[in-house]
């Protein structure tokens, strides 16, 4: 399965006993947070978005496809991809990924906006990004 865009960073993880829900699976809600800290890991390595800093990114459309039953004790990897970018905006794309059998649980997206803190305005996408997006 493949995702579009560069891959731009990979961030290991673990489920949590306290991410199971009722179900006795990973709530469906811990999958967005798992892309979120990939996001947040990927774009502080890149000394972007950090909380102090002027401008820094807002999600402005977000999805997952799951594929596959998560459920716990389980090592995970999430893959990011950046794709298209605009003038304010990155298109993002995650692979949820089992670490040891490389089995993917889950497809994600998100549209990241570029915006500035103190007019919360969309600003122009650093250059650094750009320079990831996909051509």
């Amino acid at each position: 399965m493949s995702v579009p865009g560069n891959p731009v960073s990979s961030l290991a993880m673990a489920l949590r006993w306290g991410d199971m829900d009722a179900y006795g699976h990973a709530n469906n809600t811990v999958y967005f947070r798992f892309f979120e800290e990939a996001r947040i890991v990927w774009l502080a390595s890149l000394e972007l978005g950090g909380a102090e800093d002027a401008t820094g990114p807002v999600i402005i459309k977000t999805s997952a496809t799951f594929l596959k039953e998560l459920t716990h004790p389980a090592n995970v990897v999430v893959e990011t991809y950046a794709d298209k970018a605009g003038n304010t905006s990155l298109d993002t794309y995650h692979l949820l990924k089992d670490k040891d059998t490389g089995d993917i649980y889950a497809e994600g997206y998100a549209k990241i906006v570029w915006t500035d803190r103190a007019t919360r305005k969309s600003t122009p996408l650093p250059d650094t990004l750009r320079a990831l997006a996909a051509r």
